[in-house]
């Protein structure tokens, strides 16, 4: 019998599943072989995020049983790690499930003595980090995955800082629900020791958003800016028109097609803000209405892509790097303006995101950080920094930025608070952010990027991505796109490549399954398989020099092609 018959065969005999269960198991061993080895084949991995997977029956999937073995791996550690009593919060978006999933780590939680604060509807994954600190919790989960797909459905593990799980943590929760077969869940919650919460977390995080403003001047004069919103089905809706209110903007429109949240994303084919078909409907409605801005965020409400007005006046879709990089110029010009620089200041990016984002950091004399891709790599640097150091901003590439650091995960609302003040400072000053765009382009150089995703799923698909980072490691090129490869990074080794002669250098970063390439143009090649999607991405950075706004158009197109030459080279 093979492996994955094996633990079907487990699961078959459990006393935790129901008749139902079991007899679905039956039904897709016999019906759909193949689906029943993906289901099968290996246990959904708990990683160093949680859980992120397909809905469904199996050890592959996300279901009550999956989701009710990490928590219960998860309450084995929290009770190994404090003495005291011990809470944690929950929250949960629109997917499909993801109250169900709630409410089963709510019962298993509380099963093991341990208090639960559950959020009684959906709210936002920043919300939920914010609870955590707030109600001075121990530990916290989110049900949610993302923008993935509506098949999905994950589990996002938090510690008592408010920040996903790093090490030594995350390994030591790994460990523990390593050890945890479905009979060894406790599944029979303890009402007593969940407690429903809303208005109590609302309240106080909307109060600590407003309080991120740096120039109410620039609302009252602008506060009728035109600003289109969507949730795309998702929690967005619970906080960003409230927040935006309390701000002080008074013509804030949103997308109804896409207000009432929706596991099945109906409108969309992908609830990401990244992609342009997910947006389609904000900017139809932007146009109809002559609006100044739009921003989208995603399900969870962690990441925001925003649409700005072009100099002919049509709408156009910002990159996460391109608002990055505005936000962190608008961030530490008012800090500055404000008076609040006193030279303990910083800001944080990943590898992977751009480069725009120190050299605007060094202009203003403030400090600019690196970590690895993952917002929790920077939360964990600013719990390092705490005291020592002040938190202006960070983010990266995929549309996730932060503010402060009363929230430690990514947060859209927090974002598109911040984005509509810096349109409506951008406006009273005469300047659309488009136009602030080019002259940031024109003063610190031009930073083009660009993304390509290969989607490889299931076992055969895995083991592909593998052979490929292998590929790159073991045969690298030594050019690219006619320019000499300068350094290899790879992160996994925690050593630098010097080609010209021959020596290494170490990096100090946590080992991570990445490789870049560095070129002597300036180009910057990063790979990587995705931590929470079936994929390898690679990602792409050029830079090149203009002096005008014509020159922003023609420098943009040449960068454009010059990626599109390092697409078609790294792939052969």
């Amino acid at each position: 019998m093979e492996d994955y018959e094996l633990k079907a065969s487990k699961w078959l005999n459990s006393t935790a599943l129901s008749d139902e269960d079991k007899d679905e198991i039956k039904s897709l061993q016999k019906n759909d072989p193949a689906g029943f080895l993906e289901a099968f084949y290996r246990d959904l991995e708990f990683g160093t995020g949680g859980l992120r997977g397909i809905m469904g029956i199996g050890s592959n999937r996300v279901n009550r049983y999956t989701i009710g073995m990490a928590t219960q791996g998860f309450s084995n550690y929290l009770k190994t790690a404090f003495s005291n009593q011990i809470s944690v919060a929950l929250a949960y978006d629109s997917r499909n499930n993801s109250q169900y999933f709630a409410e089963v780590a709510a019962n298993v939680f509380s099963a093991n003595g341990i208090k639960v604060y559950l959020f009684e509807e959906l709210r936002p994954t920043p919300e939920l980090s914010f609870a955590i600190r707030h109600l001075k919790c121990q530990g916290g989960v989110v049900l949610t995955a993302s923008h993935n797909p509506k098949e999905y459905n994950g589990y996002k593990a938090y510690w008592d800082d408010g920040a996903q799980i790093v090490p030594p943590h995350d390994i030591n929760i790994i460990k523990e629900v390593q050890k945890i077969d479905v009979d060894d869940v406790l599944f029979e919650g303890n009402s007593s020791l969940i407690q429903k919460i809303s208005d109590e977390v609302d309240v106080p995080y909307l109060e600590m958003l407003s309080q991120l403003s740096l120039s109410k001047e620039s609302i009252e004069k602008a506060d009728d800016l035109k600003i289109v919103f969507s949730g795309i089905h998702g929690t967005g809706i619970t906080m960003v028109p409230p927040i935006l209110e309390k701000m002080g903007f008074k013509n804030v429109i949103t997308v109804e097609e896409q207000d009432t949240p929706d596991g099945n994303f109906p409108t969309v084919v992908y609830p990401n803000p990244e992609e342009v078909e997910a947006l389609a409907l904000s900017l139809k409605k932007a146009e109809s209405e002559n609006a100044d801005l739009v921003m989208a965020t995603d399900p969870d409400a962690d990441r925001v892509g925003i649409a700005v007005k072009d100099l002919n006046g049509k709408f156009i879709l910002l990159n996460g790097n391109q608002t990055g990089s505005l936000l962190i110029y608008y961030l530490l010009i008012k800090w500055k303006e404000n008076q609040k620089l006193t030279g303990s200041e910083y800001v944080v990016k990943t590898i992977v995101t751009t480069d725009l984002i120190p050299e605007i950091a060094s202009h203003f004399g403030v400090k600019s950080y690196e970590t690895l891709t993952g917002f929790k790599y920077i939360a964990s640097l600013i719990k390092e920094l705490e005291g020592k150091e002040k938190f202006v901003g960070g983010g990266e590439e995929s549309y996730g930025y932060l503010i402060g650091d009363n929230v430690r995960d990514k947060d859209a609302v927090a974002s598109c608070a911040i984005i509509a003040e810096m349109a409506a400072w951008s406006k009273v000053n005469g300047e659309s952010l488009f136009e602030l765009l080019i002259r940031i382009s024109e003063e610190f150089g031009m930073y083009q990027e660009g993304l390509k995703s290969l989607t490889k799923k299931g076992k055969s698909g895995s083991e592909e991505i593998q052979a490929m980072m292998a590929r790159f490691r073991n045969t690298p090129p030594t050019t690219l796109d006619g320019s000499d490869i300068l350094e290899i990074r790879d992160y996994e080794s925690s050593k630098i490549l010097h080609l010209k002669s021959g020596k290494e250098s170490s990096m100090v970063f946590p080992k991570s399954n990445v490789l870049q390439f560095i070129t002597a143009d300036n180009s910057k090649i990063s790979i990587r398989p995705s931590g929470t999607e079936p994929k390898i991405k690679f990602y792409f950075s050029v830079k090149g020099d203009i002096t005008s706004n014509s020159d922003y158009f023609a420098t943009a197109e040449s960068l454009r092609q010059k990626i599109d030459r390092l697409k078609v080279e790294i792939e052969s």
